[in-house]
């Protein structure tokens, strides 16, 4: 059974706290290293959470980039650039997401600094489409200090807010659900789980960073030059 089956198959039964549920089906690492990385294998062994980790294809789709108006898709990079994933949404509250946008900014940073920003790419999917139009990405950009004119940075927005839950549970099997609005300062608001993916060039999921706000920045740049300088 394949990840992408098998996250389908937990999907009614998963919630934000089931990101690193048990999966039987799906293997264990190897002292190796798994087929296609650069990487040898990550401390943290997390083949048996529902999202993709070392060793897996990266989840492709297609979502627009409401800032420059293309469709992006994850598998256009391969053969071509390594990125980072992550998913987030402007009006979180509580610094979740400002930083996971850390995480990326500082590694397109360090991309331009090393002079190779053309081989990668930063992906941060917003789950909240209904706010996070072109203009208020645009601005929060202006705000986390991410730099759109490198080219290398595209805010992915699904057409609703239904065709984000159903991407983030149908490729990472992540549940992404509003809570009651009475209930906080904004509109809404969604708990959700800060994943960062590390995806090489070949398509490959290099590491994957569950809890990634907590991730130390230094050591996920490094990570991230080892796999686009190899």
């Amino acid at each position: 059974m394949d990840r992408r089956t098998y996250l389908r198959s937990l999907a009614a039964g998963t919630g934000v706290g089931a990101a690193v549920g048990t999966a039987g089906c799906l293997g264990v690492l190897g002292d190796s290293g798994a087929e296609g990385a650069v990487l040898g294998p990550p401390e943290q062994d997390l083949s048996e959470a529902v999202h993709p980790s070392y060793g897996d294809e990266m989840p492709e789709f297609t979502v627009p980039d409401p800032i420059t108006g293309e469709e992006v898709s994850t598998g256009q990079f391969e053969g071509d650039r390594a990125f980072l994933w992550t998913s987030f949404y402007t009006n979180c509250p509580k610094g979740v997401c400002p930083a996971l946008i850390l995480r990326l900014r500082r590694a397109q940073e360090y991309a331009a600094e090393q002079g190779y920003g053309d081989r990668a790419a930063f992906l941060p999917l917003t789950f909240d489409p209904q706010r996070d139009t072109a203009e208020a990405l645009r601005e929060y950009a202006g705000q986390q200090g991410v730099d759109l004119d490198a080219g290398n940075w595209h805010f992915l927005r699904p057409e609703s807010y239904e065709a984000g839950k159903e991407l983030m549970m149908d490729n990472f099997g992540l549940k992404i659900e509003k809570t009651d609005p009475d209930q906080y300062e904004t509109e809404y608001t969604f708990p959700h789980y800060g994943l960062i993916l590390l995806v090489n060039e070949q398509g490959i999921v290099e590491r994957a960073y569950p809890g990634g706000t907590n991730t130390d920045i230094e050591a996920l740049v490094d990570d991230f030059d080892r796999v686009i300088t190899a």
